[in-house]
């Protein structure tokens, strides 16, 4: 959604709100120009409030996922150093892990990555066989 879009409907509720403001100074009775001016003034005022909170909630977004995704590279940029520096004590927290005794083979030590391929039937149980 863009400023443009609220700019727009903005300007056309404004001209409609005029319109109807000419027609209410010139008096007389209320005919059906009168409520087609008035429709169109509360529908393009509407349709301007709700551009308007549709972009602020977008731009609201974009900012969160930006600062989501500078976290992301920290974090793992923070992995990255603490796996190079490992001889070296440092701030860098790991992530928990949940460690299951029966899914670890006894010939793997506790750091070493295993693919689902080599996982075996150990993870389905009794369904497999």
């Amino acid at each position: 959604m863009s400023l443009f879009f609220v700019a727009k409907a903005a300007v056309f509720a404004l001209g409609f709100w005029l319109w109807l403001l000419v027609l209410a100074v010139r008096g007389g009775d209320a005919t059906g120009v009168h409520l087609i001016a008035a429709t169109g003034a509360i529908c393009t005022t509407l349709v301007s409030v709700v551009l308007g909170a549709r972009m602020a909630l977008q731009r609201n977004a974009a900012v969160r996922h930006a600062e989501l995704k500078r976290l992301l590279v920290d974090i793992s940029w923070n992995a990255f150093a603490a796996a190079g520096n490992g001889e070296q004590r440092g701030k860098v927290v790991p992530f928990p892990s949940v460690s299951h005794d029966a899914e670890q083979a006894p010939s793997r030590g506790s750091g070493e990555r295993v693919s689902v391929l080599d996982r075996g039937d150990r993870n389905r149980g009794d369904l497999g066989r």
